[in-house]
């Protein structure tokens, strides 16, 4: 297998990476986990609405139907069940998705182990931030 095809199948975990600049990467981190957050969390209540006789959604749509003297049947909720529980475990998965499409931005200068960006211990702290005894050897 040729260094090409290693690379555009993603062999290396550095690979999937993508830089981006700090304001764009804090921009992304916070969206991404905002929305992972919502989705699973969702999918939760989505989960209870199906499983639960008194979830919240039930009792939300109950209260607001009840506003305008509607009433819904046992008989809708039996049938909404598997559709609430396919909902929310399609919110939970979609959260997780988003959360790991989101993780996998990093700013430029934060380095992996194996990246040049690192000082060769494996710690992403710039060789600018410690004293750095070689060059004061030399001049």
């Amino acid at each position: 297998m040729s260094d090409e095809a290693s690379d555009a199948g993603g062999g290396d975990r550095g690979s999937r990476d993508v830089v981006v600049p700090m304001p764009l990467y804090k921009t992304v981190t916070v969206f991404s986990t905002l929305l992972a957050v919502l989705g699973v969390v969702g999918g939760f209540v989505l989960l209870d609405a199906a499983v639960m006789a008194g979830g919240v959604i039930r009792v939300a749509v109950n209260a607001v139907l009840s506003l305008a003297s509607l009433r819904v049947s046992p008989s809708v909720w039996t049938t909404l069940q598997p559709v609430f529980a396919v909902a929310g475990l399609a919110s939970i998965a979609l959260g997780a998705v988003v959360y790991v499409l989101g993780s996998r931005f990093r700013a430029e200068g934060m380095g992996t182990d194996g990246d040049p960006a690192t000082d060769g211990t494996g710690d992403p702290i710039a060789k600018a931030d410690r004293p750095d005894d070689e060059s004061t050897e030399l001049e």
